[in-house]
């Protein structure tokens, strides 16, 4: 429910809204929840209505006594500088071939632009929120996934101890996805992957990515198709079969591993849909597509 038609509502209903989040607020206090946050897949008319939005919903979930971290990527942000530079993207299986000059660019974007705007919008609500990328204090240890992708890493270790310290003061991680191997070497590491390696380190209890589709579909062009709940056997046979393929395929491989390696939900929600993080997490119809390990 928007926040307009929550004031539009009688004073009955606003409690039964309420009342209705009551018990999922006492489940996950104290859990954490790694977010996956994507600019273009979120609600709102502009690019800061869609952050101010985010921004709340994170916010809340923090002042409930949740422990949200965000992850967040920069594509189209890192695309659209290529294009003013005059490089070409090129995508392989929905990642970035990265050369030098590539990731000197995604690293300037991620950790110079994207990181300290998602900072100052969930700071307007108060001192919570600190930047850190993934080369900060050795947080993501990365290696060369492909020598025909370039700089693109795989993350091969996460040391969660300046997370862990964060959260302790009760502040909100927000994680720019550069990585660094052990000569200093740095890589541009697909957002998806990053979140699905920082909440199993962590141990999250909620692993959720925001996209621009409504969920998983078994028929892709069928909207009546939309996968309510799913398991990481079916994802991998969907995956198998092509049902899931290009852009996805990250962000599904990052559920199955995280859910199969003790993190309790993954979800993937359509980010276009204001407070869709609320909707998800503190009612009980839930929205989109969640991937539990086992009965549901």
């Amino acid at each position: 429910m928007s926040t307009d038609a929550f004031e539009a509502s009688t004073p009955g209903m606003k409690a039964d809204i309420l009342l209705e989040a009551l018990p999922y607020i006492r489940r996950f206090a104290g859990r954490t929840v790694v977010v996956k946050y994507g600019g273009n897949a979120l609600a709102g008319a502009t690019e800061d209505d869609a952050l101010a939005l985010f921004a709340q919903d994170i916010v809340l979930m923090h002042a409930v006594g949740m422990r949200p971290v965000v992850v967040h990527g920069g594509g189209p942000q890192i695309s659209a500088l290529m294009e003013r530079l005059g490089k070409v993207t090129e995508f392989r299986n929905g990642l970035r071939v990265t050369d030098a000059e590539t990731v000197d660019i995604a690293r300037m974007v991620l950790v110079g632009q994207v990181n300290p705007q998602l900072v100052a919008a969930i700071n307007v609500h108060g001192p919570l929120a600190v930047g850190v990328s993934g080369a900060d204090a050795g947080l993501i240890v990365a290696a060369p996934r492909d020598a025909d992708l370039g700089f693109v890493g795989d993350v091969t270790g996460v040391n969660p101890t300046i997370l862990n310290r964060l959260l302790n003061e009760e502040l909100i991680p927000v994680i720019a996805t550069i990585g660094s191997d052990a000569t200093g070497q740095a890589y541009n590491i697909n957002a998806d992957t990053v979140a699905g390696a920082i909440a199993e380190a962590l141990g999250a209890e909620k692993l959720v990515y925001l996209t621009d589709i409504e969920g998983l579909r078994r028929v892709v062009d069928d909207p009546a198709s939309l996968i309510r709940q799913t398991t990481p056997d079916e994802l991998d046979a969907l995956m198998h079969d092509g049902t899931i393929n290009g852009g996805m395929i990250p962000k599904v491989e990052s559920c199955v591993q995280a859910v199969r390696h003790g993190v309790g939900r993954a979800h993937i929600l359509d980010g276009r849909i204001p407070h869709v993080l609320l909707l998800e997490v503190f009612t009980d119809d839930g929205i989109g597509t969640m991937v539990h390990g086992g009965a549901a």
